[in-house]
C-alpha cells in the first residue's frame, strides 16, 4: 500500500536519512519509525548515542568530585531571591 507524503522537507530528510545509512528510501523510513514506535510504546523518547555518552562523563565527574569534597551548591554566587550577586 502506498504511503503519500506530500511535504518536500520530509521527502529531502528521506533521502538524506538513506544515503547516510547506505539504506533505501524505504528501509531507512521503516527502520525510524519502528524505532519510534518501540520508544513511545516505552512511553520514552529515544536518546542519542551522543546524549547518553555525555551523561556517563557528567556522572563520572560527579562523583569523582564528591569523592574529593569538591561539590558546592552555588549559593555563595547567588542571594535570597536567586538572582546573581
Amino acid at each position: 500500500m502506498p504511503l503519500n507524503i506530500k511535504d518536500e522537507e520530509v521527502h529531502r530528510q528521506a533521502r538524506e536519512l538513506a544515503e547516510l545509512t547506505g539504506k533505501s528510501i524505504t528501509a531507512a523510513v521503516r527502520e525510524a519509525i519502528e524505532e519510534k514506535l518501540a520508544a513511545a510504546r516505552a512511553g520514552a523518547e529515544p536518546r542519542r548515542p551522543n546524549a547518553d555518552a555525555l551523561l556517563a562523563i557528567a556522572r563520572r565527574c560527579s562523583a569523582r568530585l564528591k569523592a574529593r569534597g569538591l561539590t558546592s551548591d552555588h549559593s555563595d554566587l547567588y542571594d535570597d531571591q536567586g538572582l546573581p550577586r
